[in-house]
């Protein structure tokens, strides 16, 4: 059962109580991330997620890490688009520790400009990281081309030169913008006594000090485009965008089922075909980009620069075969049980409960029941993921991504 509770200084509180567990989860959301920054402070986000981490008036950074190491488990913290988590996934018997050392995180973290300094050049070794790989700049680049001029497409990480010039006073004025009761959402689950953990909670996290949510960015608007960056690399790297819907549109049941069929697993057609028969490609799926106000539907291949043309126009002739015929009463079968599966099993682990838990809260202020979620999957017909597919996935208005060897790479086809 989910219980929604307040703090005095008003932070929501979701809990759910599964007591045949021996852990508990524990998270921390704050809603903001990349899409609330700017051109002058892109970064800011994933900066402050890693500087809370760097020494509170109580611990150094060494006795942060140190604290969580000795209560095993999970303990991070991430930066997305639209929110930043802290969270601790423990034996129950640790989890008001974890709860503690977090809630020190929050309330006292030094920001020390000595340690910020070291720690924009980690974060710089960070993107060059992911500029070094294929992978990962085939979809962030596209992201960014197709939403230009609007911060849903900026990169988490920030550019280096934003990162550079970002300042502990920026840092101070922001987290007094976002940084306060109004935006974040606590959740918790897993096996724990409920009075005894809002207590701790009270405690450790009411000293936050209240201010006004922030409004959510605009919707961006959607520009076909194509990208290209050479690297030398053996494979070619392909990403395919189309323009989707946003996270929580009634057509994403829809699109779950579509997604798996068409590349989202080893069963579908996107692997079976381009992958198993043809041997085109070792790595191909496709994949969601939802967010609150924009969504995209992306497929990424890894390829032989040579065979780019044929995976091309495999992955369009198995989109419109499906424009045309459908899926087959199978496949929708199918789909729908391993959907719940997923689901289901998913239920039973405390860190996703509360992943799940904490997002709805944040981002819908409700939770869907999960027999709820099964309903509207299962109620779902061939003709709603035909529709879906004649709609969005349109060669038309689609984009293209490429990295890596660029020179035999006919761009007419594009």
């Amino acid at each position: 059962m989910v219980n929604r509770k307040r703090l005095s200084n008003g932070i929501t509180v979701v809990l759910e109580k599964m007591p045949y567990l021996r852990s508990a989860a524990f998270g921390l959301w704050v809603k903001v991330g990349s899409s609330d920054e700017n051109d002058d402070n892109n970064g800011i986000s994933h900066i402050i997620e890693h500087m809370l981490f760097k020494g509170t008036k109580n611990r150094t950074a060494k006795q942060i890490a140190d604290d969580m190491a000795r209560i095993g488990g999970d303990s991070n913290a991430y930066t997305s688009k639209e929110c930043t988590s802290f969270y601790a996934v423990t034996l129950d018997e640790h989890l008001p520790i974890a709860i503690e050392i977090i809630g020190d995180m929050l309330n006292n973290s030094l920001l020390d400009e000595k340690a910020l300094e070291k720690e924009k050049g980690v974060i710089i070794e960070e993107i060059d990281m992911y500029d070094d790989s294929p992978e990962d700049l085939v979809h962030e680049m596209l992201q960014m081309k197709v939403w230009d001029h609007h911060s849903l497409g900026y990169q988490i990480s920030g550019s280096k030169k934003t990162v550079r010039s970002v300042t502990r006073q920026q840092i101070l004025s922001f987290m007094e913008q976002y940084y306060v009761s109004e935006n974040m959402v606590i959740s918790v689950a897993g096996n724990f006594e409920e009075d005894y953990i809002m207590d701790l909670l009270e405690k450790h996290f009411s000293a936050i000090k209240k201010g006004s949510r922030q409004p959510e960015c605009s919707a961006p608007i959607y520009r076909p485009t194509i990208y290209t960056k050479e690297k030398d690399v053996e494979q070619l790297h392909l990403n395919i965008a189309f323009e989707s819907v946003p996270a929580d549109a009634k057509e994403k049941y829809a699109l779950t089922i579509l997604n798996s069929v068409f590349g989202g697993s080893i069963n579908s057609r996107l692997f079976q075909i381009i992958r198993e028969n043809l041997g085109l490609t070792y790595t191909i799926y496709s994949y969601g980009s939802a967010y609150k106000k924009a969504g995209l539907y992306q497929v990424y291949g890894a390829m032989n620069p040579m065979q780019l043309e044929a995976v091309v126009q495999n992955t369009f002739e198995i989109i419109e075969d499906i424009k045309a015929n459908g899926i087959t009463d199978d496949e929708l079968i199918m789909t729908k049980e391993q959907i719940k599966t997923e689901l289901i099993l998913g239920s039973e682990s405390a860190k996703n409960r509360m992943n799940s838990n904490g997002k709805s809260i944040l981002f819908k202020d409700s939770i869907t029941p999960l027999e709820e979620t099964i309903s509207k999957v299962n109620a779902v017909d061939k003709e709603e993921i035909t529709d879906f597919a004649k709609r969005y996935l349109l060669r038309e208005n689609c984009s293209f991504s490429l990295v890596g060897n660029l020179s035999n790479i006919n761009m007419g086809g594009f």
